[in-house]
């Protein structure tokens, strides 16, 4: 048909079909450098964790290691069943879950909530010392704006021939 073209793409190579290189580096006809570059980077990581892992099997292989691990856990081990013997007698006098509890059990929770009692009641005692200390300012000040705005209006509104408005009172 006239009016159209097939267009085909010549490479630098030549030929019309693009070669894989071609295609991963369209600016250059061969790419062998830059791939050998990175397989040679790929073998190197690859060689570097197989190397890895034949060590840290090999350290958990030897001998010495093992028998040294194996007589840390005994060590554990008998730490956690053995107890001192003040221990093993306090572990023996502890009460049950619904035993009554003694006197100094009491005492003591008594004298730990009184002390967070005493503790809540300082810390809203100082909260509303605050605030009363707050709202008293904020009152000074509002009654001190409105002093100076009624003398303000007194001495705008004098007019010289009457004396000023609070000595002008008769007393009875």
């Amino acid at each position: 048909m006239p009016g159209t073209e097939v267009r085909t793409w010549r490479l630098a190579s030549g030929s019309a079909e693009p070669s894989p290189s071609a295609l991963w580096f369209p600016n250059r006809a061969s790419a062998h450098p830059k791939m050998a570059w990175r397989q040679l980077l790929l073998a190197c990581c690859l060689s570097a964790a197989v190397l890895l892992t034949t060590l840290q099997e090999g350290a958990g292989a030897s001998v010495g290691t093992q028998q040294e691990a194996g007589q840390d856990v005994r060590e554990d081990v008998e730490q956690k069943i053995f107890m001192q013997e003040s221990d093993a007698s306090n572990f023996l006098k502890r009460r049950g879950k619904r035993s009554p509890k003694s006197q100094d059990e009491v005492n003591a929770e008594n004298r730990q909530k009184l002390r967070a009692n005493e503790l809540r009641r300082e810390y809203y005692e100082e909260q509303r010392n605050e605030f009363e200390n707050f709202v008293e300012e904020q009152n000074d000040e509002q009654e001190e704006r409105s002093r100076e705005a009624i003398e303000q209006w007194r001495q705008w509104h004098y007019d010289g021939l009457h004396p000023s408005y609070l000595y002008n009172r008769h007393h009875i």
